[in-house]
């Protein structure tokens, strides 16, 4: 600025007297409107910063958590295995080998694409206690997680679950009733087990039970009685993509959706982990919404389709039943815990997670 009428001195030790000052703004009415402008735009970018923007808007995300290819036992690269997924309209995919860690960097390059597709590392970590197999899958694990072993079918599970929570993943067990290995007494005495297999597509993997051995959904409700935190999931475990046919472990059998901010591996994990999701083999839930007072479903069947939603509680007893699109259990206040499993009449079903009762 040069000097003059209402000029301020360059040196930075030398300040002007008050009344200098005072001739300068006279001098300069604009300068109070721009200074004034600026200290308000200040201060409203100061108050944004102290703000919280909202969070991006959750939405569901369909994936299938457990598949295989030939870095184990499935007859498909992994390339054909993600390419079936993301060609059918899957939002995310879990390669989950045997004692295999694929790192999916590479399938992510060519066939992921943000919101859209997305490969999420996995491994099925696969042990056994006397010829009995005990299988685990670790969802988006830092690094491998070899088999634990144990001295019982429940140690076994505790061990590798143990292993796999440090590896800082997500553990899930695998098919329970697969040559009837697991039963409800060693689940019970599993901690840090937050989450199993209620449907698997396998074809050899016994889902309904029989013979006096139970099904995954009353094994299920067996825990949740016992006050378990249990979150139910559906998968495919598929290894056959080349042959199909009610003997083979195909794909397209079952699966979750969840509701996430984004398709990231930590939002998707994030909200398994919640319980923030649904399992199904084809039924379409458009809307969970659960409060202080009821649990409310909004259905999304075809034109053509009739369902009907059961509200279960402890034990597996039936609490309600709905063959409205929109199904809605209120509260009692007596319940220890209340789960929906909806049934299609094309045959297919979906499993909503439990919400604890305050009994």
């Amino acid at each position: 600025m040069s000097s003059g009428t209402g000029a301020w001195p360059k040196s930075s030790s030398s300040r002007p007297p008050p009344e200098e000052v005072a001739l300068a703004l006279a001098a300069r009415p604009w300068l109070l409107r721009v200074s004034a402008a600026a200290l308000l735009a200040s201060l409203l970018g100061l108050a944004q910063l102290g703000e919280s923007r909202p969070a991006p808007a959750a939405r569901w995300y369909k994936g299938n958590l457990h598949t295989h290819t030939l870095n184990s036992d499935g007859d498909s690269t992994p390339a054909e295995v993600a390419a079936w997924y993301r060609e059918r309209r899957y939002d995310f995919l879990v390669l989950s080998d045997h004692n295999y860690l694929t790192d999916p960097a590479g399938l992510n390059a060519v066939y992921g694409a943000p919101g859209k597709f997305l490969l999420i590392p996995g491994e099925e970590v696969t042990d056994s206690f006397e010829k009995k197999p005990v299988h685990v899958n670790a969802y988006n694990p830092a690094r491998l997680v070899e088999p634990q072993h144990g001295a019982s079918v429940a140690a076994t599970i505790q061990n590798n679950v143990d292993e796999i929570r440090r590896a800082r993943a997500l553990p899930s067990l695998n098919h329970p009733n697969l040559h009837w290995a697991v039963t409800i007494e060693d689940l019970l005495r599993v901690k840090g087990l937050e989450m199993f297999e209620v449907y698997n597509g396998h074809p050899a993997v016994n889902n309904h039970g029989g013979g006096g051995a139970p099904s995954l959904e009353e094994m299920w409700d067996a825990l949740l009685a016992a006050g378990r935190k249990m979150h139910g999931i559906a998968v495919d475990d598929a290894h056959v993509f080349k042959r199909f046919g009610r003997e083979f472990s195909n794909p397209g059998h079952g699966w979750v959706e969840v509701r996430a901010e984004a398709l990231s591996a930590e939002a998707v994990v994030g909200a398994l982990e919640r319980g923030d999701f649904y399992a199904s083999t084809g039924v379409k839930i458009s809307e969970i919404q659960t409060s202080g007072s009821e649990y409310r479903l909004e259905l999304q069947p075809a034109a053509w389709e009739k369902v009907t939603t059961w509200f279960i509680g402890e034990g597996g007893k039936v609490l309600g039943r709905s063959f409205e699109p929109t199904a809605v259990y209120r509260y009692t206040g007596s319940e220890k815990y209340v789960r929906a499993r909806v049934e299609s009449s094309t045959g297919a079903r979906a499993w909503t997670q439990p919400v604890f009762g305050r009994r």
